[in-house]
């Protein structure tokens, strides 16, 4: 079963990476980009939208896809998840619903924290890492 999901890759005006700790499985403890599963009969743009104010308190107008990556979930699911560029336009940084904190990183930041699997290597390769540091 594919389970279509979106992330958030939204830098603010320092070049910094907005990050939240994962409050549940898969990967509870470990920081990533916002996001999570796109609800039945909703855009991805929409769920971008959406997951980002759950999840970090913050606005966001959703941009440009800038990837996409598969990951292996419970049951033998797989996370079909696509991940959008976004940028704030308005609310105060908190962390809510799922996750356990939300902050913002920079590059030096970023190598310290424990991340997901794959999310340092994917956003290398797609040239949106954190460009302070």
């Amino acid at each position: 079963m594919r389970v279509r999901c979106v992330g958030a890759i939204v830098h603010d005006a320092e070049g910094r990476l907005l990050l939240i700790r994962r409050g549940h499985p898969p990967d509870e403890g470990r920081w990533s980009i916002p996001g999570g599963r796109v609800e039945a009969g909703e855009s991805d743009a929409d769920a971008v939208v959406r997951e980002v104010a759950e999840e970090t308190g913050l606005r966001v107008l959703p941009g440009p896809l800038v990837g996409s990556v598969d990951r292996a979930g419970p049951g033998g699911a797989v996370y079909d998840i696509r991940d959008y560029r976004a940028t704030v336009d308005g609310g105060v940084l908190r962390a809510g619903d799922d996750a356990g904190d939300a902050r913002w990183v920079n590059a030096d930041e970023l190598a310290a924290l424990p991340t997901t699997t794959g999310l340092i290597e994917t956003l290398t390769s797609w040239g949106v890492l954190p460009t302070t540091g």
